[in-house]
């Protein structure tokens, strides 16, 4: 009995492998297939200065295409899905002059598309992308921009179900969104503008979004005493002091670890100038910097916090940060 289930579950596995290596053969196929029309569709969106995107599709393509409009948008590409059918009801009232409509549909003759496809012959403002696997189809020879997807076997017994087919809508959308994002240097800080709740934003947050910036900033003029840093140091909290001169330019900084290595050398410590002891050129960040660099910086640095400064002007502090301020964040 045992070795009759060990058979089936092998049998299970080789189904599984199969699909798997057609979709493969499907993707290698899409690969031979990006050239000149590829290049088209990337420059007709990048050229897109006063319109939308809009993406439209029906069944299983109209699912993909609204994947690709979630990834374009992600990406810095505003784009929106129409539903086919609803197009033909109204819905097209949201399409208008400058915008591109992207259609997605293997056969290019589904009933539902030829509304949008007259619409968009008859506005001729309007750019019409066509995806489909049917060279002889409506769609492809009413697109401004076709393209030809590749004939490719389905999984599956009676090559019926919509699967290497699918793998390849999603991957030529995924080309397609990474595409324009590069072309148009959309880069991690861009894609955390639009994605502020998300994991990857906390971890593409900078330390200008974490630092203490203001009346927050732990500053002490250098001429002061030691006995007053040792006040400021204890009302402020953050075991650290960034000493400025009259200028407000930063000349160093005073931890709690200095004031008492200084109180064990020197009894009248507390009547000395905070310039005679303290730590000059202190280690400073741009406010730029991820604050997973930043905390990578204190690990190896063996410190705990960083001033912060802006276009290279290192001796300008307009923010601190201290560790605490990065591992609060969940940033690790």
């Amino acid at each position: 009995m045992s070795g009759h289930i060990k058979m089936k579950d092998k049998k299970l596995l080789n189904i599984a492998k199969d699909v798997i290596k057609l979709e493969f053969a499907s993707l290698k196929k899409l690969h031979s297939n990006i050239g000149s029309s590829f290049e088209k569709i990337i420059k007709t969106i990048v050229n897109c200065k006063n319109g939308k995107i809009i993406i439209s599709g029906v069944g299983k393509s109209g699912i993909i295409g609204r994947k690709w409009a979630a990834t374009l948008s992600s990406t810095g590409t505003p784009s929106f899905f129409l539903d086919a059918s609803n197009a033909s009801h109204g819905d097209l009232g949201q399409v208008t002059s400058n915008d591109i409509i992207i259609l997605i549909s293997l056969s290019g003759q589904s009933e539902e598309l030829k509304n949008i496809i007259q619409f968009s012959s008859r506005n001729k403002n309007i750019k019409l992308i066509g995806i489909t696997s049917k060279k002889g189809s409506l769609l492809y020879k009413n697109a401004d921009v076709p393209f030809l997807l590749p004939s490719v076997k389905e999984a599956g017994p009676g090559n019926f179900v919509p699967t290497s087919s699918t793998t390849v809508q999603i991957a030529l959308g995924d080309a397609i969104a990474i595409t324009c994002m590069q072309y148009k240097k959309f880069g991690k800080i861009d894609f955390k503008k639009f994605h502020p709740s998300g994991a990857l934003s906390i971890k593409l947050k900078t330390v200008e979004d974490l630092m203490i910036q203001g009346n927050k900033i732990p500053f002490i003029n250098q001429d002061l005493s030691m006995k007053i840093a040792l006040k400021t140091i204890t009302r402020k909290g953050l075991g650290t002091l960034v000493v400025k001169n009259n200028l407000k330019k930063t000349t160093g900084i005073i931890t709690d670890g200095d004031l008492k290595r200084i109180s064990n050398m020197n009894k009248d410590f507390k009547n000395l100038k905070i310039k005679k002891v303290m730590k000059r050129k202190p280690f400073s960040v741009d406010k730029n910097m991820l604050a997973v660099e930043a905390l990578s910086i204190m690990n190896n640095k063996k410190i705990t916090s960083l001033c912060v400064h802006q276009n290279k002007k290192k001796n300008k502090t307009i923010g601190f940060i201290h560790i605490h301020n990065i591992l609060d964040a969940n940033i690790t």
